[in-house]
């Protein structure tokens, strides 16, 4: 199945590069017999490609009039999952959110009829949800580049960003010189693209938030790393110090917990920032739509709270133990008098 599916895609890419084909000639580029081009053009008819015979001495086969189509090849189902995949995908990249949308146009422009009626049926609206903790889009240009690091295996030159995309300068307190980078792997998690590198400078695997960081490329080679953990998963979450940044909500608090920062960062919310005070204890910097949003999501880590700010945390935090206890220790209530 997989030779016979790369022979139809080849196949396809062929026709659409010029307007006919003679058999034989077919037949020599795509190192089969003559009967098996017959073949493979008939299932491409069957599934709704339009490939027209042409008799005579000079015959062939082309595309019908008036299509263009790309060497795809895709069943229902697969279909299907390229319109859910590019309705749904996440606006975590600046300006890509109409090139999806003109890409789904794109393809349903060239599909077979069949086909196209399976991806129109399928019209989606996104609502995003409170719990998605939205990061703000990064640059394609940073992404590209990192990528093509990655795929290259070339070194990176990378400079820390300020929150408002800027780069800090000498002079700025804030200023961080540049440091050079062995890029990995890029990993997504909610909603955040993350690098995974191999510092030269301090000779430590790190983790980057892409959009906080301005990568400039080098031509340097480096040889390939074995990675930090054997779950690139496990090892960006519990990694506390990945460049994070809290997330503009109505309300942000902090609270010291009794566990260690890797713990917390693992299970911490996205748009939240973990802070490593000992092997013990970490800050965990959080906001949400009210302060009793803030006190329950602490209150899920099941562990000791101390030195809570503001003040507005600490009286939902207190609010909502009353409110705990009396569900515990409910009042008791006077029986009444029987008519």
């Amino acid at each position: 199945m997989a030779s016979t599916t790369h022979r139809a895609l080849r196949l396809l890419s062929l026709l659409g590069s010029r307007r006919q084909w003679p058999l034989r000639e077919l037949a020599t580029r795509l190192e089969v017999s003559e009967r098996t081009v017959r073949r493979d053009i008939d299932t491409l008819r069957e599934l709704g490609y339009p490939i027209t015979t042409i008799h005579g001495p000079d015959g062939g086969y082309r595309l019908g009039t008036g299509h263009t189509l790309p060497p795809l090849l895709f069943d229902h189902d697969q279909a299907l999952a390229v319109a859910v995949a590019l309705q749904t995908a996440p606006s975590t990249v600046f300006g890509l959110e109409d090139d999806t949308a003109r890409a789904l146009t794109t393809l349903q422009q060239v599909m077979p009829d069949e086909l196209r009626a399976s991806m129109e049926s399928l019209r989606l609206t996104r609502l995003q949800n409170y719990w998605e903790f939205p990061a703000p889009p990064i640059d394609p240009s940073a992404l590209t580049a990192v990528g093509a690091a990655i795929r290259h295996r070339h070194v990176l030159v990378t400079e820390t960003l300020r929150l408002d995309g800027t780069r800090p300068t000498p002079a700025d307190d804030d200023f961080e010189p540049a440091r050079r980078i062995e890029p990995h792997h890029l990993v997504v998690w909610a909603g955040r693209w993350y690098l995974v590198a191999y510092d030269l400078a301090d000779h430590q695997w790190r983790v980057h938030r892409v959009d906080r960081i301005h990568p400039r490329p080098t031509t340097y080679r480096f040889a390939i790393r074995e990675p930090p953990d054997n779950d690139l998963a496990h090892f960006v979450m519990s990694s506390h110090d990945r460049g994070d940044t809290p997330t503009a909500w109505e309300c942000t608090g902090t609270a010291r917990l009794n566990l260690p920062a890797h713990v917390v960062a693992r299970w911490a919310p996205g748009g939240s920032v973990v802070e490593h005070l000992d092997p013990d204890h970490c800050r965990l910097t959080l906001g949400a739509w009210s302060w009793a949003g803030i006190a329950g999501i602490l209150a899920t880590f099941d562990t000791d709270l101390t030195d809570l700010h503001p003040p507005e945390l600490v009286q939902a935090c207190q609010r909502l133990a009353h409110r705990w206890a009396m569900s515990t220790n409910p009042p008791h209530s006077t029986p009444q008098d029987p008519d």
